[in-house]
């Protein structure tokens, strides 16, 4: 066995071990046995309320790239310490990664190669990069840095160096943006798709309403409804989702949802969630398939879980999102 062969060995029972710490001491074995299996949600927005809000600013601002580079800065000048998390003792890169995004409210992975899979692709690599941007090098991936613009990135190096700001010296093999990109000034309201969910439809009228609000294709909206529940507003699945969206009640608090069996309330807190998963994976497919299945399956996936029920669940609404066009 090679040396990068124990070192990647190493990483895997690192990030294991950190896995089993989080999960804590479940209340039964059959919850313990879920947990480390990440076996799918019975029911759409199940796993959503499970994840890290979206990060914040003190005064409750959305967390931008400049911030995660500035809250990278405090680590200048940290000495590298292979393994290490705690910056009294020492950094290494994706220790360095993971602190940063971990103070602003984002659990990324713990080593690199699995960091280098989190959030969303940049697509065109190091051309197209932003600010608090992660940086990943190697094939296997070995390293991460955060990239702070100008073709630079602040990173923990090595042993016998300290955490700093140095050129980009390698073609990154991946970009990856954790961030979702700012909304453009004034476009809160604006529907992407700009079609209307037609009058004869059921609820169409907060389809268009909630859409133009956050964002979403109402059509979309209208076809997540009948897939989630056949339009109607006072279903119940077995794990307890919901309402005309089939919202979890923790799903539901965690946007602002009162009463799930409000049809207002439940489209505005689809919309809004559909909203934020379309920004993080720029993709409606896994934003549906987050939707389902939560957006810990995708990213730990890489992609749409290799869940039927999701994989058919997606199938099944993008059928007829392309059918309402």
């Amino acid at each position: 066995m090679s040396v990068t062969d124990v070192t990647m060995r190493i990483q895997q029972i690192q990030t294991q071990l950190t896995q089993l710490n989080r999960i804590g001491t479940p209340s039964n074995a059959a919850a313990f046995a879920q947990a480390l299996s990440g076996t799918a949600p019975t029911t759409a927005a199940t796993a959503f309320s499970s994840t890290p809000p979206a990060a914040t600013g003190a005064t409750g601002s959305t967390v931008g790239g400049d911030q995660v580079v500035e809250e990278a800065k405090k680590y200048l000048g940290v000495p590298y310490v292979w393994g290490g998390t705690d910056p009294a003792k020492g950094l290494d890169c994706s220790g360095l990664v993971q602190l940063v995004y971990k103070n602003l409210g984002h659990d990324l992975p713990r080593v690199s190669w699995q960091q280098a899979k989190a959030g969303c692709a940049v697509e065109g690599g190091l051309a197209n990069a932003k600010p608090g941007d992660i940086l990943a090098f190697g094939s296997p991936v070995n390293h991460v840095g955060i990239y702070v613009g100008d073709n630079k990135m602040i990173e923990a190096p090595r042993p016998g160096k300290n955490v700093q700001i140095t050129e980009v010296y390698a073609t990154p093999t991946a970009v990856r943006r954790i961030l979702p990109d700012a909304p453009v000034a004034g476009a809160a309201g604006v529907n992407p798709v700009g079609g209307q969910v037609p009058a004869s439809t059921p609820y169409s009228s907060l389809f268009n309403t909630a859409g133009a609000r956050f964002g979403v294709d109402p059509a979309l909206l209208a076809a997540v409804a009948k897939q989630e529940s056949g339009y109607d507003p006072r279903a119940v699945s077995s794990a307890g989702a919901q309402g005309l969206m089939q919202l979890m009640p923790a799903t539901a608090k965690g946007l602002g949802v009162s009463d799930s069996f409000d049809p207002t309330q439940a489209v505005n807190g689809a919309a809004k969630l559909l909203s934020d998963l379309l920004d993080r994976f720029d993709s409606t497919p896994l934003a549906l398939a987050a939707y389902n299945a939560g957006p810990g399956a995708v990213l730990r996936h890489n992609g749409i879980p290799p869940y039927r029920e999701t994989q058919n669940y997606v199938t099944s609404v993008m059928g007829m999102l392309r059918s309402a066009r």
